[in-house]
């Protein structure tokens, strides 16, 4: 395994399929010990959470229980106000120094909005961006507004090495395993009464159940 930390941003609400797998191949991919899923406490870009933390940071827990690859990072949890991933990756470097390297994995939608977050354009400074690529990327270039196609003509690379052996600075685009499972289509089957079995670990599904997770509300 070699030294470097990789990060999942999210609300997870619920953590599903999709997630896990991704995140699971993220690490073997670099060669990492594990892969944080850094659970949003108050997101700052979508909308709030339908579930409470508690909620959430329990099924992650769950979720992850028996998979060694996968960690729980509770550090937004644990800090008041909105969640800023630049907060999150500045208090990583703190923590772990400048020479270790820090990847931030974001879904190819997220990175289309990378441009909105706050002080976004500290992000490439405090960590590589690994961006998990899917069918028709090409056409989603021509979405791009100006600033993030900048971005990305100075800083893509087209090989791993950069993210294993620098600290941060370097945009690379990988293809995963293709899950087409959102969290708020799970809502929506609870909240239906439909089956949520096989989109998310069982030990969640029972959880959602038993608790009456998402039962009174719809999709948000």
């Amino acid at each position: 395994m070699r030294r470097g930390i990789a990060v999942f941003g999210g609300t997870f609400d619920p953590v599903h399929m999709g997630h896990l797998r991704s995140a699971i191949e993220v690490a073997e991919y670099l060669e990492l010990a594990s892969v944080r899923l850094i659970p949003a406490s108050q997101p700052a870009h979508r909308e709030p959470s339908v579930c409470t933390l508690e909620q959430r940071l329990e099924m992650l827990r769950l979720a992850v229980a028996k998979e060694p690859l996968l960690e729980i990072d509770e550090r937004e949890c644990n800090r008041p106000g909105p969640s800023y991933m630049v907060d999150t990756l500045a208090s990583l470097r703190e923590e772990f120094g400048s020479a270790v390297p820090v990847v931030l994995a974001l879904g190819v939608d997220s990175f289309l909005t990378l441009s909105e977050w706050y002080r976004w354009e500290e992000i490439i400074n405090l960590a590589h961006i690994l961006v998990l690529d899917r069918p028709g990327w090409d056409n989603l270039l021509e979405e791009m507004v100006p600033d993030l196609a900048r971005l990305l003509n100075e800083c893509e690379v087209h090989a791993r090495a950069p993210l294993l052996e620098t600290p941060s600075g370097s945009v690379l685009r990988i293809s995963l395993t293709q899950l087409n499972i959102s969290a708020s289509q799970i809502r929506q089957f609870v909240a239906n009464g439909r089956s949520v079995r096989y989109l998310l670990p069982d030990l969640v599904a029972d959880f959602i159940l038993k608790n009456g997770v998402y039962k009174s509300g719809t999709d948000a």
